[in-house]
């Protein structure tokens, strides 16, 4: 038999599988060395804010190695931060689906969905991150975002409590959480909550706006009406605190000063029902009835469905001498009064 290969021949042939091996080695030490570089420069700048920059050397590290997970979560959340979103699901979905024990890839896609205002797939992504690792502060914290975004008052309370008790220091959880509280009737522990957060940032936007509305909930209207004067003070065209401040005047008998706020507020939101009811009822105490009917018809238009502007404009008819007008507007408030619903101990108002 004559073999296939000759001794020189198969010599050959070992060399140059060899000369192909040692080629491939520099190509594998220059990926090696390549990635990591890649990874870091991603990182650094997501750390610095240049998402746009992230997102390019992401993409060149995950090219290079697609199965890398540090690629594909450093990807996921500059496409996030930059708020291209679809092709963030897009690589998200794939990424979970390749690593689903990964609880940043949860995490971000999670973001991802409640950004896309998907409301129950980010709490489903969400949950799974902290079924994963229920020791990172910042997924508790994005899990309480979504559910007080879905009104779910008492588990973004949980939520906050575990965030806060990982880390005290940041003062926004302590406002979130008062809220929180504020809405499932624990208004003593929102007041704690609140305060809490003014120490540790005494300019936190709306900080001193919240911790009033606590002590107006209590019934503590002095201490409400300090908060709110505070809180003007920082944000004097917000009509929320106007509307507020204004609403406390009122309950404390100063409706010189209450006018005053409510007539700005109603300017700088016209479409406040409360606010033109509070003015109107603030006029007809000061005894002018018929500036008091304006405000009063206006906040019935705004809110046809609220008894109590029509009992007030009753009272300021009757005393221009229009009783049969004033008439019909007691009826309209019996016939509104027994259709409205019992509601619960909760203080009314906005809370945002």
């Amino acid at each position: 038999m004559i073999p296939l290969f000759s001794g020189r021949a198969r010599f050959d042939r070992v060399t140059r599988v060899l000369a192909l091996l040692l080629s491939l080695v520099p190509a594998a030490l220059s990926q090696n060395q390549t990635l990591p570089a890649l990874i870091r420069e991603g990182q650094h700048a997501l750390d610095s804010g240049d998402f746009a920059r992230a997102a390019r050397g992401f993409e060149r590290a995950r090219r290079l190695a697609p199965d890398s997970v540090e690629a594909n979560r450093g990807l996921l959340l500059a496409y996030l931060q930059q708020g291209r979103l679809e092709e963030a699901q897009d690589l998200g979905q794939a990424a979970v689906a390749r690593w689903p024990e990964d609880a940043g890839l949860q995490h971000w896609l999670g973001l991802v969905y409640f950004k896309k205002s998907q409301i129950p797939s980010a709490l489903a992504a969400l949950q799974r991150s902290e079924r994963l690792d229920a020791t990172r502060y910042d997924i508790h914290f994005d899990l309480a975002l979504v559910l007080l975004s879905d009104s779910s008052y008492s588990p973004a309370a949980t939520e906050l409590e575990k965030a806060i008790k990982l880390d005290p220091k940041p003062a926004l959880p302590h406002v979130l959480l008062g809220r929180a509280y504020q809405n499932t009737n624990r208004t003593v522990q929102a007041v704690d909550q609140f305060q809490i957060a003014l120490r540790l940032e005494p300019g936190i936007p709306l900080g001193h706006y919240h911790l009033g509305f606590a002590y107006a909930s209590l019934g503590r209207n002095p201490e409400a009406l300090v908060e709110y004067q505070r809180e003007l003070g920082r944000s004097a065209n917000n009509p929320s605190v106007l509307y507020q401040l204004g609403h406390c005047e009122v309950e404390a008998g100063e409706w010189e000063l209450a006018v005053g706020h409510l007539k700005k507020a109603t300017e700088i939101d016209p479409t406040n029902a409360d606010a033109f009811y509070d003015m109107g009822k603030s006029l007809l105490l000061q005894g002018d009835a018929e500036g008091a009917m304006p405000a009063l018809r206006r906040s019935i238009a705004l809110k046809p469905s609220n008894p109590t502007p029509h009992y007030q404009l009753a009272r300021a008819l009757e005393k221009v001498g229009k009783k049969e007008e004033a008439k019909q507007e007691l009826e309209t408030f019996a016939a509104l009064k027994k259709a409205q619903p019992v509601t619960g101990g909760m203080a009314s108002g906005p809370v945002q």
